[in-house]
């Protein structure tokens, strides 16, 4: 079976409202070989989605102002690219907030600040 994307960059979409994590992420990602793609609204990040047909995953940011994470990965598994995999990032770690985002179609929860280590272990099975 072919990798996805086999001899090309995979590429992540990052869906966060705030400048200073998408600055952090972006290198982390590209560090790593991972190319990164932004939106900093929901809404343009279902768009982008839409659009590039080479995105394997998001990192999306629960609470985002206008459209927040869950209505977005609400949004995300009604349309076309419903099996894609998602990733709840969010400053949200009390109890109770993980089993939330994986129950609104998350398909794993990072809390911030990000565990780098955990991320990537996160990227390499999900681009896999």
């Amino acid at each position: 079976m072919k990798e996805r994307n086999e001899g090309r960059m995979k590429t992540v979409l990052l869906i966060d409202d705030d400048s200073r994590n998408i600055f952090a992420l972006k290198a982390v990602l590209k560090s790593r070989n991972i190319r990164c793609v932004t939106s900093t609204n929901a809404a343009e990040g279902i768009d982008l989605l839409k659009s590039d047909t080479t995105i394997l995953a998001v990192l999306m940011d629960m609470t985002m102002p206008e459209m927040d994470g869950y209505e977005a990965i609400s949004t995300i598994r009604r349309s076309e690219r419903n099996t894609i995999p998602i990733v709840a990032v969010t400053a949200q770690a009390m109890v109770g907030d993980r089993d939330k985002c994986l129950a609104a179609g998350a398909d794993a929860y990072l809390a911030k600040p990000i565990d780098v280590d955990r991320l990537m272990e996160l990227m390499n099975r999900l681009l896999m």
